[in-house]
Formats: structure tokens, C-alpha cells, sequence
């Protein structure tokens, strides 16, 4: 998505970027949105969520020390969701994840790095596949635990 925002003020020295789009419509129901991109042309990630009346994300003010935006300015701002999101999975984890709401919306929820550490941990099945349903039943669990990471293995 491309716009241009005005740049608002935000607490402890932050600012806000406005987003003009809903992103529930635009990339799905999810209760925090990751988004990797620019602003003035500068490298961002944040999180979009609900700010004021509408959407944004905050930048804090180590971002700000050397980008040159301020509070007030207009500038050009390009964003994508970040990682594996729910219409780039295969058939079987998706299916699992929709069969379980609490998992998905915790798994939808989820920075991009712990989504796709769960999806390299079942990919890595390849050589034993009878292992995947195992893994995909076990990661729901997690998941539907408030899990962001499964343990790690002995």
C-alpha cells in the first residue's frame, strides 16, 4: 500500500503514521497487523493497530534522531504486512489453524519471526512426513496456549 501521511505526535517523543485503510479489510482480520516498509523513504517496521480514529503505527525517537521526518511533515509512506500470512500457507497448517479460532488469531497475532519458526519446524519433516500431522496438532496446541515459541527439544 502507498500514501502520503501527515505525520502526527505521539507520547514520550514518538510520532504517529496515520494509515488511510482499514487493514483488517485489506489484509485480513488480525488483531495486530506487522508491517515492514518505508517512511520518507526510510526503512520501518512496526505494528499497525487502532490510534484515534482510525489506524497508524508509532515511530520512537531513536528512529526519528537521524530520518529527518518531524511531526507535521507529509511524506511518502509504502507498507506490506510482514511474513508468512494465512493465504501463503499450505493447505494442512491453514486448514488446522481455522479448525482452532484461539490458535489462529494467536498464530495471526504473532511477529512474523515466531510464524515462520513454526512453519520451518514443520517443513523440516520432509524426510519423515508421517511426522507433519504430529508437529502441525502439536504447534496448535502451543499456540492455543498463548505459546509464541515451541520449547525447545532435547
Amino acid at each position: 500500500m502507498r500514501f502520503d501521511a501527515v505525520i502526527g505526535v505521539a507520547a514520550r517523543g514518538a510520532v504517529l503514521v496515520p494509515v488511510p485503510f482499514d487493514p483488517d479489510t485489506v489484509w485480513g482480520r488480525k488483531p495486530r497487523h506487522h508491517v515492514a516498509g518505508t517512511v520518507g523513504g526510510i526503512r520501518v517496521r512496526g505494528v499497525v493497530e487502532a490510534a484515534g480514529g482510525g489506524f497508524g503505527f508509532t515511530l520512537g525517537p531513536a528512529w526519528l534522531r537521524d530520518c529527518g521526518v518531524r511531526a507535521g511533515a507529509t511524506v511518502p509512506v509504502e507498507l506490506v504486512a510482514e511474513g508468512p500470512q494465512r493465504a501463503d500457507l499450505a493447505e494442512d497448517v491453514a486448514a488446522a489453524l481455522d479448525a482452532n479460532p484461539a490458535a489462529g488469531a494467536f498464530f495471526d497475532a504473532l511477529a512474523q519471526f515466531y510464524r515462520k519458526a513454526y512453519l520451518r519446524w514443520i517443513d523440516a519433516t520432509r524426510r519423515r512426513p508421517e511426522q507433519r500431522p504430529v508437529r502441525i496438532a502439536a504447534m496448535i496446541e502451543l499456540l492455543a496456549a498463548g505459546h509464541k515459541e515451541r520449547p525447545p527439544t532435547s
